[in-house]
C-alpha cells in the first residue's frame, strides 16, 4: 500500500489542455463521411458474392451436388458438439441429392450423446454454420 493519494492518476490542467489541443489539431475529415454513398465497386462485390440473396433456410434445402465449399459443418446447440465432413465424402455416403440438412441431423444423430428415451426430446439440435 502506498501513501500517494489518488490524484497522481489524473494529469494536471496543464496537461489536460495540451491533450486537448493535439486531439483537435490531429484530426482531418475522412474522404468519405459516415452518410457519403458507397463506391459502385463495393455493391458490385457484394452482389456477386455467392452467398448474396441466399438466406440461411435455403442454404439448408440444398442439395449436396450444389454445395459448393470444401468441408460442410454442423453443431448441436444442445451439447455444443460440432461434426464436420467433406464435401465429396456426403456425397459418396449419402448421395448427390440428399439435403444438407438431412445430411447434418443423420451425422449429429448417428453420435448423439443426449439421450432421454422420448421421441421429441431425442438428439441433437443442429446449428448450421456459415463460411
Amino acid at each position: 500500500m502506498t501513501d500517494r493519494p489518488a490524484s497522481w492518476r489524473m494529469p494536471t490542467p496543464k496537461q489536460m489542455e495540451k491533450l486537448a489541443a493535439e486531439a483537435g489539431r490531429t484530426r482531418e475529415p475522412s474522404a468519405a463521411g459516415p452518410d457519403a454513398p458507397l463506391p459502385a465497386e463495393y455493391w458490385e462485390s457484394i452482389l456477386k458474392d455467392s452467398r448474396a440473396g441466399v438466406t440461411m433456410a435455403q442454404a439448408r434445402q440444398r442439395r449436396l451436388s450444389e454445395i459448393k465449399r470444401h468441408v460442410l459443418r454442423v453443431s448441436c446447440r444442445r451439447c455444443e458438439r460440432t461434426v464436420e465432413i467433406q464435401t465429396a465424402d456426403a456425397v459418396r455416403l449419402y448421395g448427390a441429392n440428399a439435403v444438407w440438412k438431412d445430411v447434418a441431423q443423420r451425422l449429429l444423430d448417428n453420435t448423439s450423446q443426449q439421450r432421454t428415451g422420448r421421441h421429441e426430446e431425442d438428439g441433437c439440435w443442429p446449428a448450421f454454420e456459415t463460411p
